[in-house]
């Protein structure tokens, strides 16, 4: 068997975007190894989910354990940065954060762990890391970089189905929830997102991997995340067949891959022999 490295920005990427892929590469027998680039010390949460003492890095270091535990993580290592904050932020400009990081620099710092590990597969995000988050699309610098260092011969975009994510937004259960006229923020947010240019357009998409036998496990995943998806958030009060259809699939694209497009290859593990 062999080991698949999944990068990621945050502590509760790795749940939502990959954790169902993670999970069946775990569950075939390779060895899952999570790097996490930054702390997420700059997520919002609620003063009581932080004890005295404690940061909010510190929980999410917590979270991300025990979320790694449930979706099969073999090693779990950060990279040693600080959240950046969202797009146009004044932490954007922390000389610390993971925005700011020397590209170089940072792709040697992941490609010491690939090499560490003989990696033959690694994932990170597309060009615009999903949705211009600056910490998301410097993984997806860092990571093509850190896979050309290290010689990792199968490498993978995790990304959203461009397509999809718009039809959300006219999905009578999101909709329910997303009412743009009702006082719920993180709906209305939600909804403005879906509506957004996310991810991938789906001819460019060449996988689609179906994780609907483990959605409870990656729904438990991202539950373990409390600071961030909290029980009354969106994500988690979507009716059952929903969540499956919003997080049922996983979506790559696999670079230098000589097709995209539908029917999708339905596989990333199927590199590993």
């Amino acid at each position: 068997m062999a080991t698949a490295v999944f990068f990621h920005a945050h502590p509760d990427d790795e749940a939502i975007a990959t954790g169902g892929t993670m999970l069946i590469g775990a569950q075939r027998g390779h060895r899952i190894v999570l790097v996490c680039a930054t702390d997420g010390g700059r997520g919002e949460a609620a003063p009581e989910m932080i004890p005295v003492g404690d940061t909010l890095a510190d929980v999410r270091a917590r979270e991300l354990r025990a979320a790694g535990d449930v979706l099969g993580v073999s090693r779990l290592e950060f990279l040693g940065y600080r959240d950046s904050g969202m797009e146009g932020e004044a932490t954007n400009d922390d000389p610390g954060c993971f925005w700011q990081a020397d590209v170089d620099e940072a792709a040697e710092r992941l490609a010491a762990i690939l090499r560490s590990e003989n990696a033959q597969l690694v994932t990170f995000y597309d060009p615009i890391g999903g949705y211009n988050h600056p910490d998301h699309i410097q993984v997806h610098r860092v990571g093509k970089r850190a896979a050309e260092l290290a010689g990792v011969p199968h490498c993978f975009e995790s990304t959203m189905n461009r397509e999809q994510m718009k039809g959300f937004a006219d999905d009578p259960a999101w909709a329910e929830m997303t009412d743009e006229g009702s006082s719920d923020d993180d709906g209305a947010g939600q909804r403005d997102l879906l509506e957004a240019e996310l991810g991938t357009p789906a001819a460019k998409i060449t996988h689609a991997v179906d994780v609907s036998a483990v959605i409870e496990a990656k729904r438990s995943a991202m539950a373990a995340h409390r600071s961030q998806i909290t029980d009354d958030s969106v994500f988690l009060r979507l009716p059952a067949d929903a969540f499956v259809r919003a997080f049922g699939v996983e979506w790559f694209v696999e670079r230098g891959a000589p097709r995209s497009g539908e029917p999708y290859q339905r596989d990333i593990f199927s590199r590993l022999g």
